[in-house]
Order: structure tokens, then C-alpha cells, then sequence
């Protein structure tokens, strides 16, 4: 993960100096079990993005992958909108991710206009804020396949292993 984090800042240095590269995108997959620390490594990107200077604010905030679905026509896509711009200048920690867009099929689940609403907003302010996307491993590649312009706005992946007792102490 620091390589990771070096080769962005590298980025993001040579984006300043040269205007025509364009900033970097910030965006990225957690993937792993719960209890892996993805929560507690997003809050220190965070706050390592806002020391670097790269996020202007760094505030954290928080959602589950269903708190970004409307419950009715109209309803998703400014709410996510306006959580989004809540994050602008931090980042956006989207646990669960993959509970975003379960079924495609169902007329009735807002989940794909929540999906399709984030990639606008991942794009439009993607040197403005950093969208964590965290869940399972499996779950969140099936996510991926819903929008084939996800996978490439979120270029970093990162996977949490399981820790034994003894690796922990």
C-alpha cells in the first residue's frame, strides 16, 4: 500500500508542475473480510492525502453501499449528488459497496442510478475528493461488471488479508 500511495503523491506532484498531465485520479476497491482495518486505513489515507496537500479539507465520511439508493422516482440521484458534494475536498467511504446495485433487473431498485450518479460525480471531481469503495472481494468484482466504466475510475485496489491471532500480537 505505501508503494501505492508514493507512486500518487509522485502524480500528483508531477500534475502540478505540469498542468496538460491533469490531476490524478484518487478513487479506490478495498477488498476484504470485516475487522481487516479497511475502515481505519481509508481514515489515515485520508488524512495522509490532506497532509500531502492533495484533499483540501480531509474530513471522512461514511455510508453504506444502500444509503445512496432513493426510495422512490427522482429521489437517487440528488441524494447522492449531495452526499458527494458533503465529500468534495475529503474523502467518501462507501462500505458494503457492492449493496449498491444488487439487481438490475428490478425496476423498482434505485441502485443503478445511484451507481451511475457516483461515477459522474467520481468523474467530474475525481482530483476533488477520494471515493473508497470496501466490501468482499467477490461481491465487489460482480459490482464492477454493473457498470463497465467503474473499474477504470477506480485505478487502486487494495486487499485486506485475514489476520490469525498470533500475526495480530
Amino acid at each position: 500500500m505505501a508503494k501505492g500511495l508514493t507512486l500518487l503523491r509522485l502524480l500528483w506532484e508531477l500534475s502540478r508542475v505540469n498542468k496538460e498531465l491533469g490531476a490524478p485520479c484518487l478513487h479506490m476497491r478495498f477488498l476484504g473480510n470485516p475487522g481487516t482495518g479497511k475502515t481505519t486505513i481509508a481514515r489515515i489515507i485520508g488524512r495522509i492525502l490532506k497532509d500531502k496537500g492533495v484533499l483540501r479539507i480531509g474530513a471522512f465520511f461514511e455510508y453504506a453501499g444502500r444509503d445512496f439508493v432513493g426510495q422512490y422516482i427522482g429521489h437517487t440521484a440528488p441524494k447522492v449528488t449531495g452526499m458527494c458534494r458533503d465529500a468534495y475536498g475529503s474523502v467518501l467511504f462507501i462500505d458494503e459497496a457492492y449493496s449498491l446495485c444488487r439487481d438490475t433487473s428490478d425496476q423498482r431498485d434505485f441502485g443503478k442510478e445511484a451507481l451511475d450518479t457516483l461515477i459522474a460525480e467520481m468523474e467530474n471531481h475525481r482530483d476533488d475528493f477520494c471515493v473508497i469503495l470496501a466490501g468482499y472481494k467477490k461481491l465487489m468484482h460482480e459490482l464492477l461488471e454493473v457498470n463497465p466504466g467503474l473499474k477504470s475510475r477506480i485505478p487502486y485496489e487494495i486487499e485486506f488479508p485475514n489476520y490469525t491471532n498470533e500475526e495480530l500480537t
